[in-house]
């Protein structure tokens, strides 16, 4: 028997072709400690959100591999990888479809047969600020308060890696903050999926740039936010007066 893995996730030589031909992913390989937080970064078309859908097996069939604690991302484990890696869609409204909140965050634990709903239910309401609306209809809430609840849907199966995907998109500046500080708390493995480069700052400690399906830089967080050029040459741009040195100062 080889070594046991450490990581949370690992990706290796992961190649993806979409039907029409169009070749989305080359070879990416990359690895998520238990407890990592990293920004996956990168351009429009680069390849973020078909790279993101491979991690639960939402989207299959290219070459490499992709594994979650140790389990390959297939059919026989797809139940467990699905608890295991719970992703968040830009869009609330893809995750909220049930008549109340209190039912939609149920709504995965039910349907994977775990046990202590109703724990799981008041824990993920209230790592998130929610409980408050647990009985409201997740229409009447705002887009800052769905996307709360979306996050909580997936807490309340315990993931061991939450997928943010675009978290901060069309947020005004005091629920972006807001959502900030409550990521912050979070006792979780995470990977977000952003061009929200401030936020990648505050939040994660490394970085991933992917560039028309390549990996073309992966480390500090900071370190690669302050390299302008790299950042220019994939059409990522720190918004202006933005102060990196600040930052990693603070």
């Amino acid at each position: 028997m080889g070594p046991v893995s450490t990581a949370s996730l690992e990706v290796s030589g992961l190649a993806f072709a979409y039907p029409d031909g169009h070749q989305a992913l080359f070879g990416v390989d990359f690895s998520l400690a238990r407890g990592e937080r990293v920004a996956l970064l990168g351009p429009n078309g680069a390849g973020k959100t078909t790279l993101v859908l491979h991690l639960n097996g939402i989207l299959s069939g290219g070459v490499g591999t992709v594994t979650v604690a140790g389990l390959p991302v297939d059919k026989k484990h797809m139940a467990e990888i699905r608890r295991k890696v719970g992703i968040v869609f830009q869009d609330p409204d893809d995750q909220l479809f049930m008549p109340t909140v209190r039912e939609d965050v149920a709504f995965g634990p039910l349907n994977l047969k775990l046990g202590d709903i109703e724990r799981r239910v008041t824990e993920a309401l209230q790592a998130v600020r929610m409980i408050e609306q647990i009985e409201r209809a997740p229409h009447q809430l705002s887009l800052g308060q769905k996307r709360r609840v979306a996050i909580a849907t997936v807490l309340a199966m315990d993931p061991r890696v939450l997928v943010l995907d675009e978290p901060s998109a069309n947020l005004d500046p005091r629920t972006r903050r807001e959502l900030m500080e409550l990521l912050a708390e979070l006792d979780r493995t995470l990977l977000i999926v952003t061009h929200d480069l401030p936020l990648a700052g505050r939040l994660c400690e490394r970085a991933v740039i992917l560039s028309a399906g390549r990996i073309v830089a992966d480390g500090p967080c900071l370190e690669l936010l302050a390299d302008t050029a790299l950042l220019a040459a994939h059409d990522l741009e720190l918004p202006e007066g933005f102060d990196v040195a600040a930052l990693r100062r603070s």
